[in-house]
């Protein structure tokens, strides 16, 4: 009987270990993953119109030489910011301050015999009332009279033509700008024939910025300025324009709009519009392609989210959400611009969603998740998430 008992023992104490091992192998699977959560953001949004520009020189003209001449001395370096003006270019001025000369002693000749003239005729005249002299010859110092004015008027005209022509030996800046490279230097021969080029002026502040806009487009401005009880001809009333570099962050360069073009070009189907912007550090150059965008209009309470937690795939753009039983799902939406790293959502979501934000990589839609509200900012980069992966 001890025997038989103390094996029974052992039996039982095997066989309690054996179902110990079991219960400690038993699989228990993980906690669902946790992952970061907020509610879309109601903020107020201003609509865009965002274009590609080009630039243009708000004032430019070429810089000639209307008179013949040899060209005698360049008075501002290459390149040179200049005032309105300030001398540029001389040429010779000896053979027209003699022409000057001629013709003011051509006008003092003619003062002089305009006078004898009309003493003569006075004279004339007198002597006709006492019948000492022929109705003739009054009359021929009548005519010398008129002939002699108008030698006086025509010596005049020409005298203020050399006075003219002298002026054109100076030729000073019509405007504030920069000038281009020379291209004619000193001593050489000018205006022969045909006005010469000898440089260009080009005024950089303010600087013209144009731009096409489709017809869609042109539609959705009427329909902005329409919202606003305006119209496209209300442009002295400051239509924003702003402007970047393709280097540049935003749109750092101001200005406004300053003309719509009246009608839309058949061949292609735009409008041609312009804006004027204020380039004191001449940082925009005339042909220089730019982004360029107009605010249409500015909407208040607009859902946005961080620009990391939209996706896309085939179906377009989308979001993954919490739902109330902490499961994920996936919901397409139609997304608007992209402002400072939050994605606006024009339709799709509402303002109590649960929006994935943190942890995207561990979320899979109709899997469970621990979410975690995010009390604080979230981040706002604007790198798509991932592709969704498979259940």
């Amino acid at each position: 009987m001890g025997r038989g008992a103390g094996l029974f023992t052992a039996l039982a104490l095997l066989a309690g270990l054996i179902a110990a091992c079991k219960r400690e192998n038993e699989y228990v699977p993980p906690p669902p993953p946790a992952v970061q959560v907020s509610q879309p953001s109601a903020r107020a949004i201003t609509d865009y119109l965002e274009v590609t520009g080009n630039m243009q020189a708000f004032n430019a003209v070429d810089l000639v030489a209307r008179v013949e001449g040899f060209l005698e001395e360049i008075k501002v370096p290459d390149g040179a910011q200049v005032k309105k003006g300030d001398v540029l270019f001389t040429l010779e001025r000896p053979p027209y301050e003699a022409k000057q000369a001629q013709a003011q002693g051509d006008v003092e000749q003619q003062q002089a015999l305009l006078g004898q003239a009309q003493t003569e005729y006075a004279r004339q005249q007198r002597l006709a009332k006492q019948n000492a002299t022929s109705e003739a010859d009054v009359e021929k110092w009548q005519a010398q009279q008129g002939a002699t004015q108008a030698a006086l008027d025509q010596a005049k005209a020409s005298q203020q033509m050399a006075q003219i022509n002298l002026g054109y030996t100076t030729i000073t800046a019509p405007f504030d700008g920069r000038i281009t490279a020379h291209l004619v230097d000193p001593g050489a021969l000018v205006g022969a024939g045909a006005p010469t080029k000898l440089a260009t002026l080009v005024q950089l502040d303010p600087i013209y910025v144009y731009f096409n806009v489709d017809e869609r487009q042109v539609l959705r401005i009427k329909d902005a300025l329409r919202a606003q009880g305006r119209s496209t001809v209300d442009l002295s009333r400051d239509i924003a324009v702003e402007v970047g570099l393709q280097t540049e962050e935003g749109y750092p360069h101001r200005g406004r709009l300053d003309y719509i073009a009246p009608e839309v070009d058949t061949n292609t189907g735009t409008l041609t519009v312009r804006g004027v912007v204020q380039n004191g550090d001449q940082a925009l150059l005339p042909g220089l392609f730019v982004r360029v965008r107009v605010p249409l209009r500015t909407r208040q309470n607009v859902l946005s989210v961080p620009g990391r937690a939209v996706g896309s795939d085939q179906g377009g753009s989308y979001v993954l959400i919490v739902d109330d039983k902490n499961s994920v799902q996936q919901r397409h939406i139609q997304v608007g611009a992209l402002v400072e790293g939050w994605r606006v959502v024009e339709d799709g979501i509402g303002a109590k969603d649960r929006i994935i934000v943190g942890g995207i990589q561990r979320a899979v839609p109709g899997g469970q998740v621990t979410p975690e509200p995010v009390s604080g900012p979230v981040g706002t980069e604007s790198a798509p998430a991932p592709a969704v992966p498979k259940p």
